[in-house]
């Protein structure tokens, strides 16, 4: 998860970008835009309609089915008197099938992020703050990030990570520490969960069993450290850090003791959303070394730092996933809606040849 990406849609959502609706980048024609993102990317279409904003989804361990936050449209009415959270994200489940009916799993209530499948396929993983709504910042920490009015997120002290079936039944929470529990995911077997928590004080990596118990600290460096996902083979874990505390992101990579920790990013931009390729060597993730108003999605081997620019279209474009078996791409996008809002976009995906150099990239 990440979530992704975390809490971190909301940033998304604000970062909507400037120019018409399907303009391509700035010095690149439509034409251009889809001629360099073919290389990589076909058959790009949008997945989620009918909400008021949706992102931050993540396929079913048998790729036919998706779960997502989204904010559903409120109702017309007259005199409307907003209710608390009617704004927030809720968790969405459907299949990936033509007019297929989207389903709320959570409970309506409070605002919910970082939804995931368990490998096995019967249950889920979201965090949620249902059981004390509160919206509230906590004075001592304030948002994560605040570079403008529209690029920054928050940490609820009362959210916290929760289990539940395909339907939402059976809701189990996961932790009770005070403070923010949230950006989980599985291990490849099921057996463990990775984690954000401030419980000591601290944006921190965790790793759980599944049940909630034995949480153990994977990062002990200041600085908040998130979007933790296993690598496929569930030795490694990605995620990202704003450890030199610039409001600015970096992505790291780790095994999953917490012994041999490296940066994979070092730069003056946000990176974020990191995702793992089912290969167990390249990961996929969004960075703003296009201007903040124009998030695109690279391609890097984790190893050998080489890597690749995926998306050229104006606008964001982030919170990318692969399908399990690597054949498709997901990822939220607001620069591609006709509303500017941020909705799921879906495209099949081919790898093509190696990826070539950061330089060669960024052309």
């Amino acid at each position: 998860m990440a979530a992704l990406a975390g809490w971190g849609l909301l940033l998304a959502i604000g970062l909507s970008g400037q120019g018409h609706p399907g303009a391509g980048q700035p010095g690149l024609s439509p034409q251009e835009v889809e001629r360099l993102e073919s290389k990589h990317l076909v058959n790009i279409r949008q997945v989620t309609s009918g909400l008021a904003r949706a992102g931050e989804g993540y396929f079913s361990p048998d790729g036919n089915a998706i779960i997502f936050q989204a904010v559903p449209n409120i109702a017309p009415a007259i005199f409307h008197e907003p209710k608390p959270d009617e704004d927030g994200y809720q968790i969405f489940l459907g299949p990936l099938k033509k007019d297929a009916p989207a389903r709320m799993v959570s409970t309506g209530k409070g605002r919910c992020t970082c939804p995931f499948f368990h490998p096995g396929g019967k249950s889920i993983l979201f965090a949620s703050t249902h059981l004390s709504p509160s919206t509230e910042v906590a004075p001592s920490r304030g948002p994560a990030y605040s570079r403008t009015a529209r690029y920054r997120w928050e940490f609820p002290e009362t959210i916290d990570i929760f289990a539940a079936d395909l339907e939402g039944g059976r809701l189990v929470r996961l932790t009770d520490t005070p403070g923010y529990d949230a950006e989980g995911s599985y291990s490849p077997d099921g057996k463990q969960i990775v984690f954000t928590s401030f419980r000591d004080g601290d944006g921190e990596i965790y790793i759980m069993d599944a049940d909630g118990k034995n949480p153990r600290r994977i990062t002990h460096a200041r600085g908040y450290d998130g979007g933790p996902f296993f690598s496929p083979d569930g030795k490694r874990i990605i995620y990202r850090s704003d450890r030199r505390g610039d409001d600015l992101l970096q992505i790291y990579v780790n095994d999953t003791e917490g012994k041999s920790e490296r940066a994979l990013t070092s730069n003056e931009f946000v990176n974020w959303g990191p995702y793992w390729n089912p290969d167990n060597k390249r990961i996929i993730y969004a960075t703003s070394r296009h201007g903040h108003a124009n998030y695109e999605l690279y391609l890097m081997d984790v190893d050998s730092g080489r890597e690749e620019r995926i998306t050229y279209h104006e606008g964001f474009d982030g919170l990318p996933v692969f399908s399990p078996d690597g054949k498709r791409l997901m990822w939220t996008s607001s620069g591609r809606t006709a509303d500017r809002k941020s909705q799921l976009f879906i495209a099949d995906f081919r790898m093509g040849p190696e990826a070539s150099s950061a330089a060669a990239g960024n052309r």
